[in-house]
């Protein structure tokens, strides 16, 4: 069972920048898709992107064209660079990982923008 642990989170002024990590504890190649989510109280756990091994990465609407995700196949780690950080973008960052039997969460990492 893989291990997945998020970091990088923390408080930021709006207009500012963070990057998350997500390591991975053995190989996320068999994972056909790794991704990023987040969540806030009272509301259910959103998309914030998709990276899949082969094919497009695919972004939530709120974070299009201000977050871009990556993975790192050779290293086990996936990342999700923010930039343009918006109050609304804060919440817990979870990760995760996919494949056709298994779906696998972090423990999330919290983000909080302040206006």
């Amino acid at each position: 069972q893989v291990q997945l642990v998020e970091s990088g989170g923390g408080l930021v002024q709006a207009g500012g920048s963070l990057r998350l990590s997500c390591a991975a504890s053995e190989s996320i190649f068999e994972f056909n898709t790794m991704g990023w989510y987040r969540q806030v109280p009272g509301k259910q756990r959103e998309l914030v992107a998709t990276i899949p091994n082969w094919g497009s990465r695919q972004y939530g609407y709120a974070v299009k064209g201000r977050f871009t995700a990556s993975r790192d196949n050779a290293n086990n780690m996936v990342y999700l660079q923010m930039n343009r950080l918006k109050p609304e973008d804060t919440g817990v960052y979870f990760c995760n990982a996919k494949n056709t039997e298994a779906d696998y969460w972090g423990q999330g990492t919290q983000v909080t923008v302040s206006s």
